[in-house]
């Protein structure tokens, strides 16, 4: 009997400023999964993250770089990524941060999960938040602005997910196709409620894995006023108009099947 053909993957790791981490992260990620490609989508970083991406992808032809003209958001980037990489025909596309606080090491239990249970997973979710995740050095506020932000992203829009804001993910390509992204505006926390409403929505089985999150050691957090800022306030938006629309439908509609968690 033949080996199964081993899925090919693209992980997509968006940075702006991180010259103190992308070599080591690189090398971790090349380590654990060595089949998987890497895309370092760089948003132009003064501090010359750019020019170490393009040293690494000088000497491993599995990484490659896609220099952006400007600092225009996290989502942007992924966004981009993702048709970079649907556009070159890999068959499963990752989100991971480029600082070190998503564990390269934990990806293959992300891959697995796409393949447990007959491979019946659409999207898998690297969970903080589930029993067996856990979050390393992050201050009290943090943890409450993230889990928070999932308890309203639950109450707002009803996703049975436990982590809604992470963004360490592991997408199969036709599930990124059929999210119909083209209106896609988010960023940040918000981009990650955003993709996840969208799966549940249209009836993707959503899968939640435990992982390690580990506060970075190097450089500055993207995390800011403004993003948290704008997640309450899209995340009430979609809120508001998903209820509105199922009044006016007599909540007649069929219900949306629930992710498994």
């Amino acid at each position: 009997m033949s080996e199964p053909v081993q899925p090919s993957v693209l992980v997509i790791v968006p940075t702006y400023n991180e010259a103190p981490n992308i070599v080591a992260v690189t090398a971790r990620l090349r380590e654990a999964v060595p089949y998987a490609d890497v895309l370092i989508a760089d948003d132009n970083s003064p501090d010359g993250t750019g020019d170490l991406a393009d040293s690494l992808a000088a000497s491993d032809s599995q990484v490659h770089v896609m220099h952006r003209a400007g600092k225009a958001g996290l989502g942007a980037a992924y966004l981009a990524g993702f048709a970079w990489g649907l556009d070159r025909g890999y068959d499963v596309l990752v989100e991971m941060d480029a600082d070190g606080s998503h564990r390269p090491e934990d990806l293959p239990r992300l891959l697995a999960a796409l393949k447990d249970n007959g491979g019946t997973a659409d999207l898998v979710l690297g969970s903080r938040w589930v029993p067996g995740g856990a979050v390393v050095n992050w201050p009290a506020t943090r943890k409450l602005i993230s889990r928070g932000g999932t308890l309203y992203a639950k109450l707002a829009l009803g996703i049975p997910i436990r982590d809604a804001t992470g963004g360490f993910r592991a997408f199969r390509a036709d599930t990124l196709r059929g999210l119909d992204m083209q209106d896609v505006a988010s960023q940040g926390y918000c981009f990650q409620i955003d993709l996840a409403w969208r799966a549940v929505q249209r009836g993707f089985t959503v899968v939640e894995v435990p992982i390690t999150f580990v506060e970075r050691e190097h450089g500055v957090s993207k995390m800011s006023r403004g993003i948290v800022t704008e997640a309450l306030w899209r995340v009430t938006t979609w809120g508001v108009a998903h209820r509105v629309a199922r009044l006016r439908r007599g909540n007649r509609a069929t219900p949306t099947p629930p992710a498994r968690v």
